[in-house]
């Protein structure tokens, strides 16, 4: 009985989470601009989505997006396994306090760091756009990198640092050919777990993008659904955007899994 109530409860829950999706998905294959009238199989959103015209905007938060997102994984996955590193290199005690300073941002409240990042940049006088964007998702994305590189630091034998400084290799040399590569999975994990913060957010990017007209997703939906409703094209975008994760999880997992095997045999 147990069991039984175990798996029927996981059920539920998957079902509660991915139900939504689904539906999106289905009914991006239809041009009904409500959700839930199904007019028949059709192709048409998909191929407005990319189109000019009265979607503009929409492509253009998309590009927004992709850009502000790859350029704050990449700063943030840079930032973070540099500051992992000295972590890792710290006495236990130094370690608990600098991981409690990087826990804040983790803990703290979205609007919080929203606010604080909107006067720190008016005082200090930088416009807002692109700039404040970028470096107000590095602040909030790279102690999630932190995280993610730690344990592959704690698990990597120290050994091989020091036997690759004893053969002659500089101290950057060392780290690009022994450290890094032990390090990339993490290094992978906390890019995509960065690029995906920085899509979804909207707090941090509501106070930090400005009166340009600079727009993202996230932005952009929230001004669609206060005209009272939401854009159709929005409907393949999400499915876009699931199916592209869905697939770059799966890829990387079987990697994983790959190297594991090797490792084992």
């Amino acid at each position: 009985m147990r069991r039984i109530l175990s798996s029927s409860y996981l059920g539920i829950l998957l079902v509660m989470l991915y139900a939504p999706i689904l539906i999106i998905i289905v009914f991006s294959f239809t041009e009904a601009k409500v959700l839930g009238n199904w007019t028949g199989f059709s192709l048409k959103l998909y191929t407005s989505l990319f189109e000019g015209g009265v979607h503009h905007s929409l492509t253009s938060a998309l590009w927004n997006t992709l850009i502000i997102g790859l350029s704050a994984a990449v700063v943030s996955t840079l930032l973070g396994t540099m500051a992992a590193i000295g972590i890792f290199n710290l006495s236990s005690r130094q370690q608990k306090a600098v991981q409690l300073v990087n826990s804040i941002p983790i803990l703290n409240p979205d609007i919080i760091t929203a606010i604080s990042l909107f006067l720190l940049f008016v005082s200090l006088g930088i416009s807002q756009g692109y700039t404040t964007v970028i470096l107000a998702h590095v602040t909030f994305c790279t102690p999630y990198v932190v995280l993610s590189v730690l344990p592959r630091l704690r698990r990597m034998n120290p050994s091989l640092y020091e036997a690759a400084l004893d053969l002659g290799a500089t101290p950057f040399l060392a780290l690009r050919k022994v450290m890094l590569p032990e390090l990339k999975p993490g290094m992978i994990s906390g890019f995509i777990l960065a690029f995906t913060l920085s899509i979804d957010d909207f707090v941090v990017t509501l106070f930090t993008i400005g009166n340009e007209g600079l727009e993202t997703i996230s932005t952009y939906i929230y001004a669609d659904a206060r005209k009272g409703g939401l854009t159709p094209e929005l409907r393949p975008l999400s499915a876009i955007i699931f199916i592209t994760v869905l697939v770059l999880l799966i890829l990387i997992n079987q990697r994983t899994a790959k190297k594991t095997n090797m490792k084992t045999i």
